[in-house]
């Protein structure tokens, strides 16, 4: 089966600040806030939402295709794709830009001050699907707008399983077109808060939403998921990590884990426990594609949490 994962591709650049933005941010200032912070270094991390599902999919033995666009400082990244045996073929070069990059700065008390930069992401990626009639799941992920829209337009013209995914994308859809986008997807998954803006900008209650998409999926952390139908809930629990270090990226795992179980013809409650046990691997480290696993821990894993084989 085609996986196809539309989404963001970015550089994560990570620095420290060895001291306390508070101590140089002076309250009766701010109306002319000028501060410069001297970091100890920078470590580069390959992120992005598309990036994200796709790197923990093929280290549960799935290989996808990537749908979204990469600036002139592609290189390093396609590097680290080809490392990973996954593709580049849906990925379209943007020269003019650089890739989408979050730079985030933390200093001694946790505190972040982030920046980010679209870059390519502005454009469109206008991946050309092959007419060969094979059966697909696609997922639309956070990114560019117009290739989100696009895309599940065409997932839901040919039958294709659509799974949305708003995510940060959020705040920069109008209503109309988030409810145009969501109607007709095989799933909707969000956290808890996006479902809260979902719902206020669809006008839809949660239990209405059950009239325009086939099921819900409701992530809560480390509260496990939620599995929303017209026939009823199913909770997921959270599945147990050796050691929380970071939870960034634990959604894209869990994403990933659920079209794992998808493509490879397990029940949504199932599918949605691979998830769980994904998400683990993440918050054991710093960065979003820091994890590695073999399948065989990954079912051992599985079986400890639930008891039994996957």
């Amino acid at each position: 089966m085609n996986i196809y994962i539309s989404g963001s591709l970015a550089y994560d650049r990570i620095m420290d600040f060895p001291g306390y933005f508070s101590e140089h941010i002076l309250p009766e200032k701010i109306h002319i806030l000028n501060v410069s912070f001297t970091v100890n270094g920078m470590k580069e991390k390959f992120g992005g939402t598309a990036g994200n599902i796709a790197y923990t999919l093929r280290l549960l033995g799935e290989k996808s295709t990537i749908l979204s666009t990469i600036g002139k400082d592609y290189n390093s990244y396609f590097h680290w794709l080809d490392l990973n045996d996954m593709s580049t073929e849906g990925i379209k070069i943007i020269s003019e830009e650089f890739t989408a990059g979050a730079y985030i700065t933390t200093d001694k008390a946790d505190n972040q001050i982030t920046g980010f930069n679209p870059g390519a992401m502005k454009h469109r990626s206008e991946y050309a699907f092959p007419k060969n009639g094979v059966k697909a799941i696609g997922l639309a992920g956070p990114g560019n707008l117009g290739d989100m829209m696009e895309y599940a337009k065409y997932y839901k013209a040919n039958k294709i399983a659509c799974i949305c995914d708003p995510g940060q994308s959020l705040p920069s859809w109008n209503a109309a077109d988030l409810t145009e986008w969501i109607t007709g997807a095989s799933i909707l998954i969000c956290n808890d808060y996006e479902l809260e803006l979902i719902s206020k900008m669809t006008g839809k209650r949660r239990d209405e939403l059950h009239s325009i998409v086939g099921s819900l999926i409701v992530t809560l952390g480390d509260k496990g998921s939620v599995i929303s139908t017209s026939a009823g809930d199913i909770a997921i629990p959270a599945a147990r990590a050796e050691a929380v270090v970071d939870p960034t990226g634990a959604g894209d795992a869990y994403r990933a884990g659920l079209l794992k179980g998808l493509v490879t013809g397990k029940d949504i409650e199932t599918a949605a426990r691979i998830g769980a046990v994904a998400a683990t691997y993440v918050v054991e480290q710093y960065g979003t594609q820091e994890h590695h696993f073999t399948c065989e821990a990954f079912g051992e894993r599985y079986k400890k949490n639930f008891g039994k084989d996957m």
